[in-house]
Formats: C-alpha cells, structure tokens, sequence
C-alpha cells in the first residue's frame, strides 16, 4: 500500500505541468486511503488552494512576447502576413491549453473595404450549472500599425507594449482557468484585430454577441501593461473608473489595492478609446481597460522602438499573477456584485 501511495503522489505531482501548486487539505476531512479514488479526489479538490504568485512563469510571458513582437510579424497590422502569423500563434496556444472556439473556429471574421480582419475567441464554459450562463469578457488587441517613421534603420513598429503585453496577459490566464477550472461563470477570451482602425475588430465582435444574447456580466480589456508605474504609484489603474464599482471589488478580491485611479484617463477619454468600449455600449454593463501605461513611463507609443526589450517582464509576470484572484473573484460572486454606478 506504501509503495502505490508514492506512486499516486508523484502521478498527482508530474500531472501539474511543471506549474508550482499547493493543495491544502484539511486533516479532519481527509478520506483514508481504503476509501474509493472518488472520494479522494473529492476531499482534494474541495480544499485545494493556488498558490497563485508563482502559477505564471515569467520565461513563458518572456516568450511568447517576444514573438509576438519580433520583426518576423512586421507590426501586425490588420490584413497583412504578419498579423496572419500571431493569429496561428493565439490559436495554437488555445488549442494547446484545451481552450474550445467559442464560434465554430476561434476566428471571427469581418470586412474592412477590401481587407479581411479577424478576432480570435477563446472559450471556457463555467463549472456552476446556472452562473455558467453569465458571461465574463477578458480581452485586448493583438494588431498594430505594421510601419512606423524609420530610426536608424528600424520602420518595424512591432508593438511590445500596444498591445503585445495585454495579448500576453489574456493567453496567460487562458491558460490558468484551463488548467484549474476554477471559474463558475463562463469566460470568453478575445484577442482583437483592427483596434488600431478605430476599436472595428471589437465593434464587431460586441454587436454579433448581443445579437447572440449572451448575458455579459462583465468585460475588462488590458492595454499596454509591459512597463510598471512609479513606486508610489498603485500598479495600475481603469478608464472609466468612476462608472462602475469594478476597481473597488477587483480590488477587495485581490486583497490588496492594485486597480487605482488616474486623473487623465478621463482627461484624454481613455475609456472610449479601447476595446471596452464598444461592450459598453452593447450591453451597458461595466467594461473598461485596464493599464500601467501613464504617458510618463513609456515614450514610444506607435514607434518603431516599441520593442520586447523595451518591456520589464518581472513587473508584467508580476501583475499578471496578481489579477489571478481578481479575476477568480469576479467569475465566482455568487451575485452580480459589480454594478455600474448611477450618473
């Protein structure tokens, strides 16, 4: 019995992918080991927590950004090769990780004159037999403007930070509720293209969900997030901040203040210039984007030195752990906790 018991650990153990996890169990409920698999697996899974600082590796964010952002994708812009190759790149990632096509594939197509985009839509149905019929939106912008004004050579803009960063981010925590199946609301995970046209990919993809009526709880899209704040600075912050009480329960799940408020995320309208927008619009539920770009730490918004190692990967792996128990907090309310603020 000792001998099988070794075995079935380290089975447990090599089954997490590589990925650093704790289960926690508590001692009085454990079932002993002449009980049935069922019922083990049972007590575990009831008990188990994340360790959620470590479940994102910074070498895998590392990775897929600066592919993402290499000269070989020449600034994935809407209709080129280039935005052709990232989209294979989100898809594969998808399918690697068990995350289903929320359409019949992950594409969703739509014409600009003659130009053919495509946001790419990932799915994981919730756990809970009702919460699974609400809906929570995680998204950004995976295209760019292709070229930019050359510098010493350079007319790459490869898009590092906008948004390669918040596309990162998404395929990240894809590949966390894939693997912990720990959301009762069910997720859509969206990648858009055309944002740099005017927010079309994700205009699109808002109205053919309304016209699908799916009930939308809540949408957040994340837009340049590759360079930190000033130290005295919370993390990050959200357009529209003062519209619903997101930041404040994104907050309370964390269990810390990482969500703030920015003054001129209001003075340059931010929040009706990003992929939240148009689901704002639609369903008139909260949706906003959420940044650590603040015009003060980044100088090369749409330049050609808009590059992968331009981006501090510990602060991104960083906030991107950090979300985790966020997000968790918001598929898993019992309740519609967040709500939108009376204006």
């Amino acid at each position: 019995m000792k001998k099988v018991c070794i075995v079935l650990l380290l089975g447990l153990l090599f089954s997490c992918g590589g990925q650093k996890q704790i289960i926690k169990t508590n001692p009085d409920k454990v079932e002993t080991t002449t009980q049935n698999t069922e019922q083990k697996e049972t007590a575990v899974n009831t008990n188990r927590t994340i360790e959620v600082k470590n479940y994102v590796a910074l070498k895998d964010v590392k990775t897929s950004l600066e592919y993402l952002a290499s000269d070989e994708l020449e600034g994935r812009n809407t209709g080129t090769k280039g935005i052709e190759k990232a989209a294979v790149f989100i898809e594969k990632q998808f399918k690697e990780n068990n995350i289903k096509p929320y359409f019949k594939t992950y594409r969703d197509s739509f014409n600009l004159k003659d130009i053919v985009g495509y946001n790419i839509v990932g799915y994981i149905e919730g756990k809970d037999p009702e919460l699974k019929n609400e809906f929570v939106i995680l998204g950004a912008h995976y295209d760019h403007i292709g070229y930019g004004k050359e510098v010493n050579g350079d007319t790459i803009a490869n898009g590092a930070n906008d948004d390669a960063s918040g596309t990162v981010a998404v395929l990240e925590w894809a590949k966390y509720f894939s693997n912990t199946k720990s959301n009762k609301r069910s997720i859509l995970f969206t990648l858009y293209a055309a944002e740099e046209m005017g927010l079309k990919g994700s205009s699109h993809l808002a109205k053919r969900l309304k016209a699908a009526n799916i009930n939308l709880y809540t949408m957040i899209n994340f837009e340049m997030i590759g360079v930190p704040r000033a130290e005295n600075e919370i993390t990050a912050y959200m357009s529209g901040y003062e519209k619903s009480n997101m930041a404040k329960k994104l907050n309370e799940y964390s269990g810390s203040e990482i969500i703030g408020f920015f003054p001129k995320a209001k003075q340059f309208q931010l929040f009706k210039r990003s992929d939240n927008y148009p689901f704002y619009q639609e369903f008139k539920v909260p949706a906003h984007a959420i940044s650590t770009f603040d015009f003060t730490n980044f100088d090369y918004y749409h330049h050609v030195d808009d590059e992968a190692d331009k981006m501090d990967f510990k602060h991104m792996t960083n906030f991107i752990n950090n979300m985790i128990p966020a997000l968790e907090g918001m598929t898993n309310s019992d309740s519609k906790e967040i709500k939108m603020n009376d204006e």
